[in-house]
């Protein structure tokens, strides 16, 4: 298939399935008679398993390892569960930080309603959040 089926196929972008074959976690694919890439199966599986694990937050190196796994299937998975475990550990501390930014959020709006621009609670206690403590609830 041609660049644009493939990027129909899995929801890729064309430049960004470019920019994977530029950095390696893509294999360039055959030309035919007319130079056109003409891709298989095995690339859309690859990038497949490429996008989803960018929806997922995996970094690209994350990314490039897993693949190197997944291209020798008889190494041992260990590498496969520190990078999924690393993964895991950033994904909880991410959510305790937007838990906390909920709860000062839910501070501000619920404490510091009204008035004009100028006045602006919420805007005071983005500058400062002491104006709106008081109120954990």
């Amino acid at each position: 298939m041609k660049i644009g089926e493939l990027a129909r196929a899995t929801g890729a972008n064309i430049e960004t399935i470019r920019y994977y074959e530029r950095i390696g976690l893509l294999p360039e694919p055959d030309r035919t008679a007319a130079n056109y890439r003409s891709y298989g199966a095995a690339h859309r599986a690859r990038l497949i398993f490429i996008r989803h694990s960018r929806e997922l937050g995996f970094t690209i190196e994350e990314i490039r390892s897993l693949l190197d796994l997944s291209d020798h299937p008889e190494r041992d998975c260990a590498e496969a569960d520190r990078i999924a475990t690393g993964h895991l550990e950033q994904v909880e501390a991410k959510i305790a930080q937007l838990t906390t930014l909920r709860d000062e959020l839910g501070r501000i709006v619920g404490r510091c309603r009204g008035g004009l621009a100028g006045d602006c609670r919420v805007i005071e206690a983005l500058a400062d959040h002491a104006l709106c403590e008081g109120s954990h609830a």
